[in-house]
């Protein structure tokens, strides 16, 4: 089947085909109108030498050792634990979020990332997110009984921005219906296509047969005649009388009246 066919079948199907755009149309729009926006608010925080460990030049950024880059990778993995999600439900915090080392990072940078549905809240969970971190950092170093002096650090180094409405995953939902909602209908167009062909090769196929039928019914008929025929000649065969099957004939006897007179002999026979 070409493109033109499919053309054709969907010219000749349209009042199967045109309904279900119509209502492909309408849940689309209902998509777009029911599932809600996200919002999405990121902040960065870097992991700084301790002051002891800074003390050499004074300035932490340049002494951003590689075991910082590991620090940051563990409490990253801290924050997004069953224990610290429950912790932070507690501080009124019921927006997802996400803890990791920034991708294409130089040093030991963290993304805090907050997504929901509400803007307001969205914001304010990022700054609960950053402190609950910063504190976080404290006390593992605290349960290690470092020293305040030798305890890494923690700064901002983006601040929690304005969410974002994110609309990819809308789109993608909306995408996905409208898809789903276009194969449908060309399923229904061609089942009904297929159904009606075969309506019309069953129409086709009875047309056919039925002068065969007739000829065959025609042929039973003779046969019929033939073999009552055959039947009767039978029948007569058994009437004719089975004396004529004997090898001699019984003739009839006259009656004495009609018998003629005896000849008599001649004199000279004396």
């Amino acid at each position: 089947m070409d493109l033109a066919e499919i053309f054709r079948v969907m010219c000749r199907r349209w009042y199967v085909l045109l309904p279900g755009l119509l209502l492909t149309a309408g849940l689309t729009v209902g998509a777009w109108l029911v599932v809600p926006v996200t919002y999405e608010s990121q902040s960065t925080v870097a992991m700084l030498n301790s002051r002891k460990g800074a003390e050499a030049d004074g300035n932490p950024f340049l002494s951003m050792e590689p075991s910082l880059t590991g620090m940051a990778d563990s409490l990253a993995r801290n924050v997004n634990s069953d224990a610290s999600v429950a912790e932070l439900k507690t501080q009124g915090m019921r927006e997802k979020y996400e803890a990791k080392i920034a991708d294409n990072a130089q040093g030991p940078l963290l993304w805090l990332t907050v997504t929901g549905q509400d803007r307001d809240a969205v914001l304010a969970g990022n700054k609960t997110l950053m402190a609950f971190t910063a504190q976080r950092l404290k006390d593992l170093q605290a349960d290690q009984k470092v020293s305040p002096d030798a305890m890494i650090r923690i700064t901002t180094i983006v601040p929690p921005q304005d969410p974002e409405p994110q609309v990819k995953s809308k789109v993608q939902y909306l995408i996905m219906a409208a898809g789903l909602g276009i194969v449908l209908s060309l399923v229904a167009t061609f089942f009904a296509e297929a159904r009606r062909r075969a309506k019309d090769r069953a129409k086709a196929r009875a047309a056919a047969e039925a002068p065969t039928e007739a000829a065959e019914a025609g042929r039973d008929a003779d046969a019929d005649a033939v073999d009552d025929d055959e039947e009767d000649l039978d029948g007569d065969r058994a009437a004719v009388p089975q004396q004529l099957d004997q090898p001699t004939v019984q003739l009839p006897v006259l009656p004495v009246s009609e018998r003629r007179p005896a000849k008599r002999p001649p004199s000279w026979a004396k």
